[in-house]
């Protein structure tokens, strides 16, 4: 695969923290219907975020799909934060780290990220 490394480098949430990635754990099954939970509101709050969006990484679920996977797939920059929380199911996100080197992370449920 193109970012991954051989062998496997892993890496501390304290590296991940000094490229500006943030690391929480967030029980999925307690979060409510209307995406409420105690950690969710604080990182809200602390970052001044007003909107948020749930979306499902599925054929039946997300619109317009295979042009949306490609471009997750691509890389992209935000310019603003951007946050990734895990409800169910897993996923990848590749990152560089300060010396241009790519770093990937597997979030499964329960993980939140900010970057």
């Amino acid at each position: 695969e193109e970012h991954k490394t051989e062998p496997v480098q892993p890496v501390t949430l304290k590296e991940l923290e000094a490229i500006g990635v943030l690391y929480f754990e967030v029980p999925a099954d307690e979060v409510s219907d209307d995406y409420k939970h105690p950690k969710l509101d604080e990182v809200r709050k602390e970052r001044n975020y007003k909107n948020f969006d749930v979306i499902q990484c599925t054929p039946d679920k997300l619109p317009d799909y295979d042009n949306k996977m490609k471009h997750f797939f691509e890389e992209h920059l935000h310019v603003d934060e951007e946050v990734r929380y895990i409800l169910d199911g897993s996923g990848y996100f590749d990152v560089r780290d300060k010396k241009d080197r790519w770093i990937r992370i597997h979030l499964k449920k329960n993980d939140m990220i900010v970057l």
